[in-house]
């Protein structure tokens, strides 16, 4: 009788969706010895790597933070075992993608800020690797950070991201690490010149050795990145000496043949997926790069060539990255210091003419497209200092126009420029870069 009960608990919970499963398992920690709540716990973070988005928002809750501070309060939750759940969950928040201000809101995001603080004072006396975590913890989860956790947090990560161990579990370590630093945004203010050598020493080795995996090496751009949208000076480190278009254009390369385009993403393998969110989150830093940079060169050629790739493979089932990767069109477009010729050479203008006569183009596409038609036009219509410089404005215009009237566009892109121009002076309208 006590076989049947149990078989057909077994059953129930194979029934039970990971986010219910997640709620359950949580609440019998309070129950466990610690090393069976190290167990569950490893359950729980593997349930998490099976979530959508919605699901992983169902479990990441205020609520939850909450009792997760009382816990460790009430020493029902050792920190150790709190430290392990909460790094995953983070973790699969920043794959996806994932804003979550749970976090913030909670009694345990200023339980950890008194908790960094505390174990920064102790100076010799103080647990590396327990800080090291703390910082983790709390940046994953903060997209806003004070400049007193700033001066801790990043010192103390890049720190732990320069180790040279090559094993699996330091490889781990260095990706979580730099993960939580590429989850600051340009509001953070960090003093870039005080931490440039130590992020640069990390980019380089790895240019080298090889040392960090996809995700790691994408957020240690993205970290530098972010900080370069706020301080231009970084452009010659950032285009001449580390040669950002040139790396990202081969780690989208190789991300991209990870990846089997035919498939849905629910058909997908694990690592597919993760392939396809780190190629997402490459999107960001690109667009910063192309807005601030005035260093143009062939290896920017050849990344925006690579973009048109992306957005050319992801168009039958994973649309969403194409319109990400339609922005950096755009911001090119929006850049000043570039010249059209960059982007009839990569092959963007076709793509672009390319994706609009798509019978099944979405209309957040269709916007971002139009968007971009009409910002090439606005810039042609620009006069430009000198008459050599006029003369190539105006041989660049004539090619463009000339493939719009052959694609049967110029019409269409003058009518819009019309159009456009009388929205945006007569209503309030706001233009997302």
């Amino acid at each position: 009788m006590e076989e049947f009960i149990a078989g057909r608990t077994e059953d129930r919970n194979r029934e039970m969706a990971p986010k219910e499963k997640f709620s359950k398992l949580f609440e019998e920690l309070k129950s466990c010895s610690v090393s069976e709540q190290k167990e569950k716990i490893k359950e729980m973070n593997r349930l998490m790597e099976e979530m959508n988005k919605e699901e992983l928002k169902y479990v990441c809750t205020t609520e939850l933070f909450n009792k997760i501070d009382q816990m460790i309060e009430e020493e029902k939750l050792t920190m150790e075992n709190a430290i392990l759940l909460l790094k995953h969950m983070g973790y699969c928040n920043m794959l996806l993608n994932m804003i979550n201000l749970s976090f913030m809101d909670s009694s345990l995001s200023l339980g950890f800020v008194k908790m960094i603080v505390k174990e920064d004072k102790k100076k010799e006396e103080r647990n590396e690797k327990l800080l090291t975590e703390l910082c983790e913890c709390y940046l994953l989860f903060n997209v806003g950070t004070s400049s007193q956790l700033i001066s801790v947090c990043v010192p103390c990560l890049l720190k732990a991201s320069l180790k040279k161990d090559e094993n699996e579990e330091a490889q781990k370590e260095k990706e979580m690490a730099l993960l939580a630093l590429c989850n600051m945004n340009v509001y953070n203010k960090v003093e870039i010149a005080l931490y440039l050598n130590e992020i640069k020493e990390i980019i380089q080795y790895h240019q080298k050795h090889r040392n960090l995996t996809r995700l790691a090496y994408q957020s240690a751009w993205g970290f530098l990145m972010t900080e370069f949208f706020n301080d231009k000076s970084l452009e010659e480190v950032i285009t001449n000496e580390l040669h950002f278009a040139r790396e990202v254009e081969s780690e989208l390369d190789g991300l991209m043949q990870s990846v089997d385009w035919k498939k849905k993403e629910e058909e997908m393998e694990k690592t597919e997926r993760k392939a396809m969110n780190i190629i997402s989150r490459w999107i960001r830093s690109i667009c910063h790069y192309f807005y601030s940079c005035h260093l143009w060169n062939e290896e920017c050629v050849e990344l925006i060539s690579r973009i048109v790739d992306v957005l050319l493979a992801s168009r039958d089932n994973h649309s969403e990255i194409g319109e990400e990767y339609i922005q950096s069109f755009i911001v090119v477009a929006k850049n000043g210091a570039v010249i059209f010729d960059v982007l009839l050479k990569s092959g963007a203008i076709d793509a672009a003419f390319e994706e609009i006569q798509r019978r099944t183009l979405n209309r957040v596409m269709t916007s971002e497209i139009l968007r971009f038609f009409h910002l090439i036009s606005m810039r042609l219509k620009e006069k430009e200092d000198g008459e050599m410089e006029e003369a190539k404005r105006k041989e660049l215009k004539r090619k463009i126009f000339e493939k719009m009237e052959e694609e049967g566009f110029e019409d269409i892109i003058t009518s819009f420029f019309e159009k456009f121009s009388y929205i945006f002076a007569n209503h309030d309208v706001f233009i997302y870069l």
